[in-house]
């Protein structure tokens, strides 16, 4: 009964108070959205820039900050590194105590602080500069000492945290978080970085198997149900019974695909003649236009593309038609779906 109590003013007028931190949020992004559409759009392009240059010559950009600035840096830099650009987090407080030696001379610095004020942010300034270390910072204060120190300062400002005391970091790691995705993604697009390339650094858990190739997923070979156009049903349905796939490929010369026979046209086709259906050949009952895919498919293609169609196989085929392999369902919902 107290729950209850306690809940009915917030029931009755519709908002509540965690409601309300996801509002202040979501209100700081679409200021930031507004921002970066509007003055903010030239020092971005700036900041991408800078750390397209550092990549393109094999530098590395540092990101730095402290407390929750930290975590949200640390987050920016596994980002940049997923999406083509090489980055690392390095600990301010760390770099003062020998850390330092992790900065190259001319590497980027992209440094975090809501206040631009981090004491042990402002610590390290000179010796950046002694690297000639250029500097993007993600700070709250345009004439903050970090701010004027940079290179280029992109406003991370809100207009108040999340919450009655509007203390804790909150809106403002929203906005440096989603400020650091638009860069390194900015920075990914600008590079050309696809998804052949984000296949390459993920390969492992389920985005990996998402993106493995089809062609390293498909059944080829001997694996490869196979019959010709004038192969009679006999022997169709003893290709189909031994390959276990549910269905076999229809070829002519040189592999080229006339069709293919699955187990759903067998059905149709006993009920449709009964004891005369073993009379027939491949090629007068196989479906002439049967759903393909090519070998450089991505498993997520492959699976959304038999999902659409609620069929269990696709032939693999060339550019020229000739049959691959055969990747079924269950491939690829162990690959891209685990």
């Amino acid at each position: 009964m107290n729950n209850l109590t306690q809940t009915e003013p917030e029931q009755a007028t519709g908002r509540t108070p965690a409601a309300d931190v996801v509002r202040t949020e979501a209100r700081a992004l679409l200021d930031l959205a507004v921002r970066l559409d509007g003055p903010m759009l030239s020092p971005f392009a700036r900041a991408v820039d800078l750390v397209d240059a550092t990549a393109t010559r094999k530098g590395r950009v540092i990101l730095l900050g402290m407390g929750k600035s930290g975590l949200i840096a640390r987050k920016i830099a596994a980002t940049l590194c997923s999406t083509g650009t090489p980055a690392h987090f390095l600990h301010p407080a760390e770099a003062m105590h020998g850390d330092l030696g992790m900065i190259a001379q001319g590497d980027l610095i992209v440094a975090l602080s809501s206040s631009g004020e981090t004491e042990e942010l402002l610590s390290l300034l000179p010796a950046l500069a002694r690297l000639n270390c250029q500097i993007v910072s993600l700070c709250g204060e345009a004439h903050s000492t970090l701010a004027e120190a940079s290179t280029v300062w992109l406003d991370a400002s809100v207009r108040s945290e999340a919450g009655a005391l509007n203390l804790a970091p909150t809106a403002s790691t929203a906005v440096m978080l989603a400020l650091g995705d638009a860069l390194a993604l900015e920075v990914s697009r600008r590079r050309g970085f696809a998804a052949a390339d984000f296949a390459q650094l993920h390969a492992g858990g389920r985005l990996g198997r998402r993106l493995a190739h089809v062609r390293d997923l498909m059944h080829t070979g001997d694996a490869l149900p196979r019959v010709a156009h004038q192969t009679p049903m006999p022997q169709v349905i003893h290709e189909m019974s031994h390959k276990k796939l549910g269905m076999t490929t229809v070829l002519g010369e040189q592999d080229k695909l006339l069709g293919m026979i699955s187990d759903g046209d067998l059905r149709r086709l006993l009920e449709r003649d009964g004891p005369d259906a073993l009379a027939h050949t491949a090629g007068e009952i196989m479906n002439p236009h049967p759903v393909t895919i090519l070998p450089e498919a991505f498993a997520g293609e492959a699976l959304a593309l038999m999902e659409e169609r609620k069929i269990t196989s696709l032939i693999v085929v060339s550019a020229d038609s000739v049959a691959q392999g055969v990747v079924h369902l269950h491939d690829l919902w162990t690959s891209a779906q685990a």
